[in-house]
């Protein structure tokens, strides 16, 4: 479990392809310091079993559903990451539950002078994304501010925008993106006492009682 704290930006020094899979060794002189094998390290919201542990620096494989649902497909040798070591039994829970399960990637759209952030999703999670609720993008727990179909917004404080990659990202980048699992169970375990929903040109909708 991890709650979207940002402990330290790291930086990816090796990628190997390996079958069915990608080894990653990412610098991270903070979250080595207690680092064994075995241990969970989210890598920009992905959370990851560690191999092996070499001074500063720790090596991960990346399976490929990992890399079919994550940003870390297009991962290069010099890219930084967001870096969060598993939350331990009686933390402070600064952000909001989170596994390090990616649902899907985004693309970050735009920031106005504000910090006002605006963030493409993809099909199928923004029924998940409300008002001022939370999401994890790449790793880092955020409130939203707004959302529109397939868009949310979140305001960045200045602190996030130094010490996470979202602070370097540009337009068309792609961010991983981990919705609040609890609307996931919620939605589960309704939804065989809910209307059956339809679909009229992409779009799915309920029943008029619905409204």
């Amino acid at each position: 479990m991890f709650t979207g704290i940002v402990e330290e930006l790291g930086e990816v020094t090796g990628v190997e392809q390996v079958p069915n899979a990608a080894r990653l060794t990412v610098r991270g002189p903070l979250v080595t310091t207690d680092a064994k094998h075995g241990d969970s390290i989210a890598v920009s919201g992905v959370c990851l079993t560690v191999v092996d542990v070499a001074g500063n620096e720790f090596t991960v494989d990346v399976v490929h559903e990992t890399l079919a649902r994550s940003s870390l497909a297009k991962i290069h040798v010099g890219d930084q990451v967001n870096l969060e070591r598993a939350t331990a039994v009686g933390d402070r829970l600064g952000g909001h539950i989170m596994q390090g399960h990616v649902d899907g990637t985004g693309v970050y759209l735009s920031r106005d002078a504000q910090g006002l952030t605006r963030f493409a999703l993809p099909p199928g999670l923004s029924r998940y994304v409300v008002e001022k609720g939370s999401i994890a993008v790449d790793g880092v727990s955020l409130t939203v501010a707004g959302i529109e179909q397939d868009e949310f917004t979140v305001a960045l404080i200045p602190t996030t925008l130094e010490l996470t990659t979202l602070g370097r990202a540009e337009p068309g980048d792609l961010v991983n993106l981990e919705v609040d699992v609890l609307a996931k169970y919620v939605e589960k375990l309704a939804s065989p006492h809910l209307p059956p929903r339809t679909e009229h040109n992409g779009v799915t909708a309920g029943t008029e009682e619905d409204a």
